[in-house]
């Protein structure tokens, strides 16, 4: 197939229109007319992967390599050193960021990581579940690995949760729910819950969109297309001993 065709199929799984403003989304490196003959599926895209993939390949990733304007291509900065490896080994990248998640991650995760039906409002996922904060925090921990989750304890009692996978903390003044999951916690959002009465599990970001690939190759299946989901190491490492 030519990246031209996949590229319209992706749009039809989740338009990319639907992006934000913001977003970058859509072809980032390679031909509308390149012919590619595997296509893999990351959430993102880092040098040890490149090396890995072969050539004539498509990359679908969820963040995008390229977000902001690039001023130069120098070939030892970022993400300048990435794309070079892309284009010498002929390797295609799409990416489908804010677009997907609204029309499938969040909705993905809640389902088949947290095992609840939930109530889609853009980036933002809904349900039900009466728990108390601590039987909340255990059973979220070990459903995204987390080995020392950070929350915000705003009340004990929760009846209604929200899920934004990635970095949701700019959304609190539009979350209606007792408990807010989401990654990437900065202190002033913490503040906020706080003063909100909501409670916060930071689920990480990685942690909480590492699912990806999983939830673009179903898509992909039921299309009769064929993807290889690849990975990478978080690069954000927790340690399990006290550093002085």
């Amino acid at each position: 197939m030519r990246v031209k065709e996949i590229l319209s199929l992706l749009d039809e799984i989740s338009p990319f229109s639907l992006q934000e403003s913001w977003d970058n989304s859509g072809l980032q490196v390679g031909s509308f007319n390149q012919k590619i003959e595997k296509i893999f599926l990351c959430i993102d895209v880092d040098e040890e992967l490149i090396d890995t993939l072969p050539s004539n390949s498509l990359l679908i990733t969820h963040h995008p390599l390229i977000f902001s304007k690039l001023r130069s291509i120098e070939f030892s900065s970022y993400p300048s050193k990435l794309i070079a490896k892309l284009i010498k080994k002929d390797i295609a990248l799409i990416a489908m960021h804010t677009n997907f998640d609204k029309t499938h991650l969040n909705r993905y995760v809640a389902k088949n990581v947290l095992q609840v039906e939930p109530e889609c409002e853009e980036f933002i996922c809904y349900f039900a579940r009466s728990v108390d904060f601590d039987k909340a925090l255990h059973w979220v921990s070990e459903a995204f690995g987390l080995v020392a989750p950070r929350y915000v304890r705003a009340k004990e009692q929760i009846e209604r949760i929200a899920l934004t996978t990635g970095s949701g903390g700019g959304l609190l003044d539009f979350v209606k729910a007792d408990l807010f999951l989401t990654g990437d916690l900065k202190y002033h959002d913490a503040m906020k819950a706080k003063m909100l009465g909501i409670n916060i599990i930071d689920i990480g970001h990685f942690e909480s969109e590492c699912y990806f690939g999983e939830a673009l190759k179903e898509q992909l299946q039921r299309r009769g297309i064929k993807a290889i989901i690849a990975s990478i190491k978080n690069p954000l490492e927790v340690g399990d001993e006290r550093v002085y």
